[in-house]
């Protein structure tokens, strides 16, 4: 006789091939659907839960100029809908789907288009994390347009440049949110292990609590966000805690609840398969992704 307790995963889920399965994951609950409207209907909720959006349109290593002006054009249309909607939320930018990997000076010329739009709407833009091979072009970037504010940039504690790229973006006095990381690198140039990557990511949170006014700390691992809400009782600096859409949605509420700057990552588009295969790849997301699907 079928006895249901020993089914961790809906039947409907097992009967899935892993495309399947990875769509029902991802572009089910992680990522909020094809289109911008889908975007704006979970930051919508989200505001509403005192939270705000990291936004991303989903898309990277794009190297037809059809598909990079279609990239950019979308995120001209996300900024005025956030501007039309009123919601509170950000754009997060990868430079490598803005054209990086045709050149840099078109990724900066589309890159500069949609800052100044942004700026005139006084919606924030984010540079997101990348592979190793695009850091120094992207803070090369960044520091263009750094100095008139609005912007910040993505530094990763995964790779061993962590801590020289933050020293770098001090002197800028940008805004930058600190993330794990989550591509695959050499041992030269990234770390081997989570223990050392959490370890360098302390190293990272200790400096922006130490040289900046304002950052995110962007983790889901409950032992550095404790330690961040303790270093700010003593440094006071405008701390937001960010997640990813989908993973560990009721503890992020209850941090803002409590008081605190929450933002939550929101993803969207078609090019979704790439994305997730990069997140499962990633021992420690594989691991939230099996928590979200038992309890969100």
């Amino acid at each position: 006789m079928h006895n249901p307790k020993f089914h961790i995963f809906p039947l409907s889920i097992l009967n899935m091939g892993i495309g399947g399965i990875v769509e029902r994951i991802f572009a089910g609950k992680w990522i909020a659907g094809p289109g911008i409207k889908d975007a704006v209907r979970r930051t919508k909720q989200l505001n509403a839960l005192g939270m705000s959006a990291i936004i991303n349109y989903i898309g990277e290593d794009l190297t037809d100029k059809r598909e990079i002006a279609e990239a950019v054009s979308t995120n001209l249309r996300l900024i005025n809908e956030i501007r039309k909607s009123k919601l509170q939320a950000s754009v997060s930018l990868k430079l490598t789907a803005l054209g990086l990997r045709v050149s840099k000076s078109m990724a900066r010329k589309n890159y500069n288009r949609i800052v100044g739009a942004a700026r005139r709407r006084r919606v924030f833009v984010w540079i997101d994390a990348e592979s190793q091979d695009t850091v120094d072009d992207a803070i090369s970037i960044f520091e263009s347009q750094a100095r008139r504010g609005g912007v910040g940039i993505t530094v990763q504690a995964y790779l061993r440049s962590g801590e020289r790229n933050l020293a770098r973006l001090f002197k800028k006095k940008a805004p930058v949110r600190i993330v794990k990381g989550a591509y695959k690198e050499s041992g030269k140039i990234a770390f081997d292990t989570r223990k050392e990557t959490t370890g360098n990511y302390r190293v990272l949170m200790r400096e922006a609590f130490t040289h900046l006014r304002e950052f995110t700390v962007a983790t889901h691992d409950d032992s550095l966000i404790k330690e961040a809400l303790e270093l700010n009782r003593s440094h006071r600096r405008r701390v937001t805690y960010a997640m990813l859409n989908g993973i560990r949605n009721g503890y992020a509420a209850e941090l803002a609840a409590q008081g605190n700057s929450v933002a939550i990552y929101v993803p969207f588009g078609t090019r979704w398969l790439g994305y997730s295969l990069r997140r499962l790849r990633e021992e420690s997301h594989l691991v939230l992704v099996l928590r979200s699907l038992l309890g969100g």
